[in-house]
């Protein structure tokens, strides 16, 4: 669940930043609009890591749409298997 805060109560951005916990992101506000989110550190680099993840799979779909398809003993016999 996330906590929602205006980005003027950053002053007492201690108390914000202790609400921090993963799968809780603070998101800050401007004007009533959610501006920001502020999420623990290992939350932050597992997101990371899934975004480079789906960037190679989708670099792997988009091969298989345009690249021609080998088989099995093709692809055996260009190893040297």
């Amino acid at each position: 669940m996330e906590n929602i805060i205006p980005v003027s109560d950053m002053r007492f951005y201690n108390q914000s930043l202790s609400d921090v916990v993963e799968g809780s992101p603070v998101i800050l506000t401007k004007n009533g609009v959610a501006k920001y989110a502020v999420v623990a550190i290992n939350e932050w680099r597992e997101i990371q890591a899934k975004l480079i993840l789906f960037e190679e799979l989708q670099k792997g779909y988009q091969s298989l749409k345009n690249e021609k398809n080998v088989t099995r003993d093709e692809f055996r016999r260009n190893l040297g298997i």
